[in-house]
């Protein structure tokens, strides 16, 4: 509250709270001494008139003589403060009274002799004896009787006229303590003016000089303290105004050098305009270039890789097939360059788009180390993978780079790696609801790194080992490209290495899960039997067993085939039998003789046997196994090989030329458009030789006449051609599909472009798909299988397989048709129908769901989905059924829900028929 009070206000506290005070203090006391002054007075004197009326009225009293006392009662009224006196005989009765009836009690007490007093509010009432010695002050004195009671005087004195004079003194003494104090308090104001006043004009002036009125200034204030004061803010006005015409004068200084290079700047900005307009048309030429250089480059390679292996199925001989090797190889690495410098100028110039799809992670390590297994065999490495199986392996992510990091990586350990071991482990570092942080790492046996070839590892064009004794191939842009991709899916890439002791590099990842389960259950085939392991390298059994163990199988390790066979023959006796033995053997374990002679006494003993060797040495051990393409694999073991494998022994399948001969499959009709003659040769070449009828054009305007004269399955269109391209001729076919009735004819695109979102142009243009040149027998096979559901083979008889013999109806599981669809591969038809048959009980669900709350749409959608994932199966009457469903759907026809009736029949016969081949 204080802290609030101006100066002014606090002058006038200061002097008046004070002085309040202690006037209050001293008023009150001296006002309380004066009463009780008067007080004692008024006492002493009712004592005094008392004594001295006991002489005057002895002789009255002493001859009971009332007139007398009536006459000296009166005359003792006139005194002041006296309100009434009475004479009482000795026994108090009463002789004489003048003035009012006394306000008090007589007073009681004391021996009779002394003065007597009762004190009340308004009147004190006194009572005194008078004895005969009173009577000596008169003249007829009695000397005798002097101490005889003659009677008593009774007084009493009224305190009015005592407090009257009380209060005037207080009274006087407030109007001293005001008036002191009002001269007081105008000298606080007289003096708070005094100081109040300076202050306000020190106030004033800071104000004016805050508000920029620079020239103000104090005058003298008359104080020395405010003096000073005045002057060192008069000094500080002076100080303030030379740094303002000081700031003026750089401010107007500042502002023309600011105009000048504003002008600078934007002619520096004209420039800088210009130079990004010509550094865009640089990037753009550039892109141009290496898409054009790209085009040109793999087009010419797809020639020569492309006839390198038709001439290689030629007859030549071993010198010619050798040559043809060479370059065969010399193409790869050539290729595998240009892929690498357009890699690293897409991800330069933020162009590399990553894609996002579901993946087996296990898979992809695998088929890594399977494309790269040869080279590590030439060189008689062990090349291994362990998938930790805390891992979870269905997941979503761009596999494709993935595979391209790995491989990197992969290929580094084997060309850096002279003996030894090199092995890909993946683990789980943390595991999320919806994602995993994974840890991939290649680690191998090889020269390991110094501490500065690790600092320059990740540049581009470098390499960790420059020196002429080094081994020759590589651009110094893998692992660049690697780091890139890494940081781009948001992780990390790093090595960890000693030298002459090898190397481990390292990749940590983020990745989401997929919302299907990746994980392959055990074939309820193989649950439970029991297998041996003989491989003399330590981790290479590990994995193997950790594989075995994956597909259901009660695994034991051995570390010898004599260990195996002793094995065996305990087990056969105690009634508990190996149904497998896996033998992992190289030419220095184990020789092609050897084994085939253990093979012969495992399998006498009732144990069915597969053996694993190196790519490179497999060719030494065909001759001597009985059955050596159903029992010999190559290192590293696949899982999902060898579990089909295994199963192959257990529920043999009919030789797939059998199965070819009953699939009774058309040959498919295909239109080849390109401007290149090799290339056109290659392709018509490829197709014809696996079973397709080609027709091959050269320029866009005879395919746009030829599709309109002839029916194809399939065309194969060259993107980059004279007059009209391929863009321009697919958006002109379908241009004249638009008025004719019947399915759109799928359009495949044929580009050597690797550049950024070539894909997304070309599928605007209206094509389907597209593929990379150069072009492979494997590509063109899954492409005519994707878009046509006809596998490329010798074209057999053309039957209907769908109908059971003797019957109209349609087959519910037709694993001829299946195997055909999958290009006569076992496994791949396998892997489509247990795929379709998982999704079958959600698909019946949500297609029941949908028929429920009446959504047309999500039937449909539901509908053309499974109709879909039923086009790479052998299920003819669900396939049917979904055709049938999907069309009355569209048409909105009346006929529908039995159509979805149906449906769900054919879904219910597939699930149970499943059931019973499981």
């Amino acid at each position: 509250m204080l802290d609030r009070l101006g100066i002014r206000s606090r002058v006038l506290l200061l002097a008046l709270l004070p002085a309040s005070l202690m006037a209050l203090v001293l008023g009150c006391y001296f006002t309380w001494l004066q009463q009780s002054d008067l007080r004692t007075q008024l006492l002493q004197r009712g004592k005094m008139i008392a004594e001295q009326l006991a002489p005057l009225a002895a002789p009255a009293l002493a001859r009971q003589a009332p007139a007398q006392l009536e006459r000296i009662a009166a005359q003792a009224l006139e005194q002041s403060d006296v309100r009434a006196v009475a004479f009482l005989a000795a026994d108090r009765t009463r002789l004489a009274h003048a003035g009012p009836s006394m306000l008090n009690q007589p007073p009681s007490g004391g021996t009779g002799t002394q003065l007597l007093q009762r004190t009340g509010n308004d009147a004190t009432r006194y009572l005194m004896p008078v004895f005969g010695h009173h009577r000596d002050l008169a003249t007829d004195a009695v000397p005798a009787e002097a101490e005889r009671l003659l009677g008593w005087v009774e007084i009493e004195l009224s305190h009015d006229g005592t407090l009257l004079r009380g209060y005037r003194n207080l009274f006087t003494s407030l109007l001293l303590i005001l008036a002191c104090l009002s001269l007081t308090a105008l000298l606080a104001l007289r003096m708070s003016r005094t100081i109040n006043g300076p202050i306000n004009r020190i106030k004033h002036a800071v104000n004016q000089l805050k508000d920029g009125h620079l020239d103000e200034r104090l005058p003298a204030m008359g104080s020395h303290e405010l003096d000073e004061l005045a002057g060192g803010i008069n000094r500080m006005a002076e100080t303030l105004h030379s740094a303002h015409e000081e700031l003026q004068h750089s401010i107007d200084q500042a502002t023309e050098d600011v105009r000048q290079n504003l002008e600078t700047i934007e002619i520096q900005n004209i420039e800088l305009d210009m130079a990004r307009k010509e550094a865009l048309e640089a990037s753009r030429i550039k892109s141009e270039f290496l898409a054009n250089m790209s085009h040109e480059i793999r087009t010419p390679l797809n020639g020569i890789l492309g006839f390198t292996h038709l001439l290689q199925k030629s007859e030549l001989s071993p010198r010619q097939l050798d040559y043809l090797g060479t370059i065969e190889k010399s193409a790869d690495n050539l290729l595998g360059i240009i892929n690498e410098i357009l890699d690293f100028s897409k991800i330069e110039a933020g162009k590399l788009v990553l894609d996002s799809i579901p993946f087996n992670l296990r898979d992809l390590i695998q088929d890594t180390l399977t494309i790269l297994a040869p080279a590590a065999h030439a060189k008689q490495l062990e090349l291994l993978s362990l998938v930790y199986r805390d891992t979870p392996l269905s997941l979503v992510g761009d596999p494709l780079r993935l595979k391209q990091i790995l491989t990197n990586l992969v290929s580094n350990a084997i060309k850096f790696t002279r003996e030894g071991t090199i092995v890909v482990r993946a683990m789980l570092d943390d595991e999320q609801e919806d994602s995993v942080q994974l840890r991939i790492s290649v680690q191998d046996t090889g020269i390991g790194l110094s501490p500065q070839d690790v600092r320059t590892l990740f540049q581009a064009f470098s390499q960790a080992d420059n020196s002429l004794s080094r081994q020759p191939g590589g651009t110094g842009l893998g692992l660049v490209i690697s780091k890139r991709l890494i940081e781009q899916m948001g992780g990390e890439i790093g090595v960890d290495s000693t030298p002459g002791e090898g190397s481990q590099f390292w990749i940590s990842l983020n990745l989401p899960k997929a919302h299907d389960d990746g994980e392959e259950q055990p074939l309820p085939a193989l649950l439970g039997r029991r297998v041996a392991i003989v491989d003399s390298h330590d981790l290479a059994r590990q994995a193997l067993e950790h594989q075995l163990e994956d597909c259901g199988l009660s695994v034991t390790l051995f570390s010898s085939c004599e260990q195996l066979l002793q094995a065996v023959q305990a087990a056969n006796q105690a009634g508990k039998p190996f149904d497998f033995a896996v033998l992992g053997v190289n030419l220095g374990s184990l020789g092609p003789e050897q084994l085939g002679q253990y093979l012969q006494q495992l399998e006498g003993l009732g144990c069915q046997c597969v053996a694993l060797c190196p790519t490179t040495e497999q060719p030494l051990y065909l001759p001597y196994l009985p059955n050596a393409h159903g029992q010999l694999l190559a290192k590293p073991t696949c899982t999902r090989k060898i579990r089909r494998l295994l199963l192959e022994l257990v529920q043999p399948r009919r030789p797939l030329s059998e199965q070819r001969v009953n699939s009774g499959q058309r040959v498919p009709k295909i239109l080849c458009v390109d401007d290149n003659p090799a290339n056109l040769l290659l392709v018509q070449t490829l197709l014809e030789g696996m079973g397709a009828e080609v027709l091959a054009v050269d320029s866009g305007y005879t395919a746009v006449q030829v599709v309109q004269d002839e029916p194809f399955d399939l065309v194969l269109m060259d993107v980059q051609m004279p007059g009209m391209d391929g863009r321009a001729c697919t958006e002109q076919i379908r241009r004249w599909e638009s008025s004719q009735s019947g399915q759109p004819l799928p359009i495949v695109a044929l580009t050597a472009h690797a550049m950024a979102n070539e894909k997304r142009a070309l599928l605007h243009s209206g094509m389907d798909d597209y593929l990379t040149k150069p072009i492979s027998e494997r590509q063109l096979a899954q492409v005519v299988m994707k878009w046509t559901g006809l596998s490329l083979g010798a074209p057999p008889p053309e039957r209907s397989p769908e109908r059971l013999p003797d019957s109209g109806e349609l087959k519910v599981l037709d694993p001829e048709e299946g195997l055909r669809l999958a290009a006569g591969k076992p496994d791949l038809a396998a892997d489509m129908l247990a795929m379709l048959l998982a999704s079958l009980a959600a698909d019946r669900e949500a297609i029941q769901a949908a028929r429920n709350a009446a959504d047309r749409t999500a039937i449909i959608e539901r509908v053309h989905r499974l109709n879909g994932a039923s086009r790479y199966c052998g299920v003819p009457q669900l396939r049917a059924a979904c055709q049938r469903s999907e069309t009355l759907l569209k048409q909105d026809s009346p006929q529908a829900q039995a159509a979805l009736d149906d449906l769900d029949l054919a879904i219910e016969r597939l699930a149970e028929q499943a059931r019973q081949h499981a």
